[in-house]
């Protein structure tokens, strides 16, 4: 198994969910088992298409009194449909915005090349899977596993190095852990058109302790060239992959996502 280093080691304290607005929970109700197309409309209404769901890759469970989302990733395969889960759930035009969930890896987890992580995204276009971004059709920002349960944030924005996105690694010392739960926070913020001031701060911590460590901070992103968007939507994605089966998994995994926010 894997383990994190201990946080108190390099941890900082994360900033509070600032603005003073109620954070706003996604509602993931009813009792636990099969969760399909209608539960997830559901609790996750607007969303203009899904993959995984239909194919019964998602479920609802309880832990410690509490609903979680429970994806199990299917052997041998890659991409949201046919090996996790993926849906863009719209939030309203923000120029700010943080995301914050509980992530929980399965013992025995198959980390293999890397998976998608959700995140938040925005315009007109899915700015994703070698989609580039060009400053007029949207912007996206996940994060992954990779290797070893190494991680980074995964992002498409104007500047991108390449047609598959732009990668910021954690720190060497990294791991996700497994069997243990996680709170994640992202935070971005966007640029003002044709400046490079743009924001991403990522934090993770050990589910009930007080201090999370900072794993991302970047404040140089051209996610927009025009003001036609912001940030719009939570882009719930959860899959291996990679653009080949040489990044799917060999044996049973799953991972579980709780608490899932987003602060506007």
């Amino acid at each position: 198994m894997t383990v994190l280093i201990p946080l108190c080691l390099t941890a900082a304290l994360s900033p509070a969910l600032g603005g003073g607005e109620e954070i706003k929970l996604v509602p993931l109700t009813g009792p636990s088992g099969s969760y399909g197309v209608d539960r997830w409309k559901r609790d996750w209404p607007g969303c203009g298409w899904q993959d995984g769901v239909k194919e019964g890759h998602v479920s609802l469970i309880e832990r410690d009194g509490a609903p979680r989302l429970r994806v199990d990733y299917q052997i041998g395969e890659i991409g949201p449909q046919d090996n996790g889960a993926g849906w863009r759930y719209p939030i309203g035009k923000r120029e700010t915005a943080e995301l914050s969930y509980t992530v929980r890896f399965g013992e025995g987890f198959d980390w293999v090349k890397g998976g998608k992580l959700p995140g938040l995204c925005g315009g007109p276009e899915n700015v994703s899977g070698g989609r580039p971004a060009d400053g007029t059709n949207g912007f996206s920002a996940r994060l992954m596993w990779r290797k070893e349960g190494r991680g980074e944030a995964y992002l498409y924005h104007r500047n991108q190095p390449d047609r598959y996105g732009d990668r910021l690694a954690f720190p060497e010392d990294f791991r996700f852990p497994e069997g243990i739960d996680l709170r994640v926070r992202m935070r971005v913020t966007m640029n003002d058109p044709h400046k490079r001031n743009g924001i991403i701060r990522v934090w993770i911590g050990i589910a009930g302790e007080k201090e999370d460590r900072e794993v991302v901070r970047r404040e140089d992103l051209e996610w927009r060239t025009v003001e036609d968007f912001g940030i719009d939507s939570l882009y719930f994605e959860t899959f291996h992959g990679g653009s080949d089966r040489s990044w799917a998994p060999t044996r049973a995994s799953h991972a579980e996502f709780g608490a899932i926010a987003v602060h506007p």
